[in-house]
């Protein structure tokens, strides 16, 4: 029998596969803190699109069985090791996943699906007041990334006309909320009639359903053929992280001088290539890795001042987050989701 306070729920891989190879335990170790870390009573953690891939397994990553998954995650500090200045216990944090000698939480490490986690210090960002723990765990991976691709690289501008493909998702759903927070005109492209009226909600001024429409033909026809060499017809700025397929006929849809912004490669990331697009059309294709603590702390001082909200799809109990993770892996979410342990 258990000792009491010594174990805690957790969401558990134990090998690579796909997602009945996730456990919820309820006599997962709890953590204890070790000199440099804390470990933090985690009140939400959200998904992303990494974690199907943490699951399924990546080519040249490792994953240390047994990992807690969950690469998001907020909450209040209980337990302060040793060597940990500046931090106390009950202060509320949101975790930076990136361990600067290990690796990614929940992947390489323990991550946010868990009632608690060992987080080291150097990872912790406190949490403003009125920003909620589902909001400010919604944001390092997929809000993150986009903050810094628009607004750190300062790529996109007031009155530009912005395409986002993908845009239903967690990166894209951000993308379409802080082009709109930066004065832009958003295009959406997403898969379907019910994410087409949620992204107008969030303010697209034109949304595609890529099922049935060709975006960059659309895009032509509406703001004249970038073949005109002319500055104005076409897009300003393309978003594209999805790669593939999708690569080509985004080059041929942007303006001369205009901008492609790229942070992943979901669908593929050795496509097909054209330069004459890029050199005829003097195109500035734009690469942005990752987030930094900056743009986290800029997403939640806006969230505090009233001018952000993250898109969260909705927010789960931990007896539901495979459920949860599978509603990413299909596809069937519009932003965020949320789990709180």
């Amino acid at each position: 029998m258990a000792i009491l306070g010594t174990t805690m729920k957790a969401l558990v891989l134990r090998r690579h596969g796909g997602l009945d190879d996730l456990e919820l335990l309820a006599d997962h170790p709890r953590p204890r803190a070790l000199p440099g870390h804390v470990v933090i009573r985690v009140r939400a953690s959200s998904f992303n699109y990494h974690d199907v891939f943490t699951v399924r397994g990546m080519p040249g990553i490792k994953v240390p069985f047994p990992v807690v998954i969950g690469l998001d995650m907020a909450g209040e500090i209980s337990e302060v090791g040793p060597d940990v200045a500046g931090w106390g216990v009950g202060e509320r944090v949101l975790v930076n996943p990136v361990n600067r000698k290990k690796g990614l939480m929940g992947e390489m490490l323990d991550g946010g699906m868990a009632e608690y986690c060992l987080v080291a210090a150097d990872q912790l960002i406190s949490i403003p007041e009125g920003v909620r723990f589902e909001d400010a765990a919604s944001l390092p991976v997929a809000y993150g990334t986009a903050h810094r691709m628009l607004v750190t690289h300062d790529t996109v501008h007031n009155g530009e006309r912005v395409l986002i493909l993908g845009a239903s998702g967690g990166v894209g759903t951000g993308c379409v909320i802080l082009a709109r927070h930066l004065g832009a005109e958003v295009i959406a492209c997403t898969s379907s009639a019910q994410k087409m009226q949620a992204l107008k909600d969030m303010g697209a001024s034109e949304v595609l359903n890529v099922n049935d429409v060709d975006f960059s033909r659309w895009a032509v026809e509406k703001y004249g053929k970038p073949q005109r060499r002319s500055h104005e017809g076409g897009v300003d700025v393309l978003i594209n992280f999805t790669g593939g397929d999708t690569w080509v006929p985004s080059l041929r849809c942007v303006k001369r001088g205009g901008k492609v912004l790229v942070c992943g490669a979901t669908a593929g990331y050795d496509p097909k290539e054209d330069l004459r697009y890029i050199w005829s059309f003097e195109l500035k294709i734009i690469g942005s890795n990752s987030f930094y603590d900056e743009d986290l702390r800029a997403l939640m001082r806006l969230i505090a001042e009233g001018r952000f909200k993250p898109a969260i799809d909705r927010v789960l109990p931990l007896e539901e987050a495979r459920e949860g993770l599978r509603l990413i892996q299909d596809r069937e979410v519009i932003g965020k989701v949320v789990v709180t342990p």
